[in-house]
């Protein structure tokens, strides 16, 4: 009778911990998920807005009405009327792709080649190169539109791709993911004779797919955005992209911010469809997957 009497309490008091970790998971729980909604609430809503003031007009969206209102169709006419959309977006659209294609080849040509063949000045080569990301672009502006029009490529697609093919940071990311890929696989296939190049073309493209496609989602919405330098370049209207289209709408003494936000989800669409086309490779890209 005595041990079944000390072993009630003791019951109860493991009974009394069990509920309060419980308790203390829920809440730690109900923290987590109000923290989450919280951010993604802040991330999700400037594209809400701009959603919602395509609707609206300039004075609406001035007084900060957060409904949907009745001037989307009277919004995109008018800027359809002020814009060649399908001219821009076929300037966009070149330079994007174009630029997205020629940095993924120069670029994973460059990490694959830091990462496999072995020097001495290997090392000192690539810490000059990461480097030069410490040098501002405003700095290198001057010499690069000499030299581009020296060339004569002023006012071409080729004066706003060129200078940002050869991309530092893209480099770093194909010599990081490069250290993933599995040498036995790369063993094997000079066993077999096949040559470096194919090996890099056979071998390695299709094992690194995950990792191209998160490069070509960075490489694009890069070439995408640019504004500084095409803002240099590119003189005349019917060259224009759509970041700079964008700026010119809202630079004018009275902006119809209505109009400039049609703009922006134009703008903003190709993105969207190519990171949820790339999404799940995009992931295992970043996280650094080989299959």
């Amino acid at each position: 009778m005595s041990s079944i009497a000390t072993t009630m309490p003791a019951a109860r008091g493991r009974s009394t911990m069990k509920r309060n970790r419980n308790w203390m998971g829920l809440i730690q729980g109900a923290i987590t998920y109000l923290l989450l909604s919280i951010a993604a609430f802040v991330s999700v809503f400037p594209f809400f807005w701009m959603v919602v003031g395509s609707t609206n007009t300039s004075r609406e969206i001035v007084t900060g009405k957060v409904t949907f209102g009745d001037a989307l169709q009277n919004n995109i006419g008018k800027f359809f009327d002020q814009i060649d959309v399908w001219r821009v977006f076929f300037n966009s659209l070149v330079i994007a792709t174009l630029g997205t294609i020629a940095t993924l080849i120069v670029c994973s040509l460059a990490g694959y080649a830091f990462e496999i063949f072995r020097s001495r000045i290997r090392e000192r080569i690539f810490a000059t190169l990461l480097l030069m990301l410490s040098i501002p672009f405003a700095a290198l502006m001057v010499p690069l539109f000499v030299m581009t029009a020296r060339f004569g490529m002023i006012n071409t697609y080729q004066a706003v791709i060129l200078p940002t093919v050869a991309w530092i940071f893209m480099i770093f990311y194909f010599r990081q993911a490069t250290k993933a890929f599995p040498s036995e696989l790369r063993d094997a296939a000079r066993m077999d004779g096949l040559k470096e190049w194919q090996i890099f073309r056979s071998v390695y493209f299709p094992v690194m797919r995950s990792t191209y496609a998160a490069a070509a989602i960075i490489a694009f919405m890069h070439h995408w955005n640019n504004y500084l330098w095409p803002l240099i370049v590119l003189q005349t209207s019917d060259m224009l992209t759509v970041t700079l289209v964008v700026s010119s709408l809202a630079a004018g003494y009275t902006p119809d911010f209505g109009v400039i936000m049609v703009a922006a989800i134009f703008a903003t669409l190709p993105t969207l469809v190519i990171f949820f086309v790339l999404q799940r490779l995009f992931v295992q890209g970043l996280l650094g997957s080989v299959k």
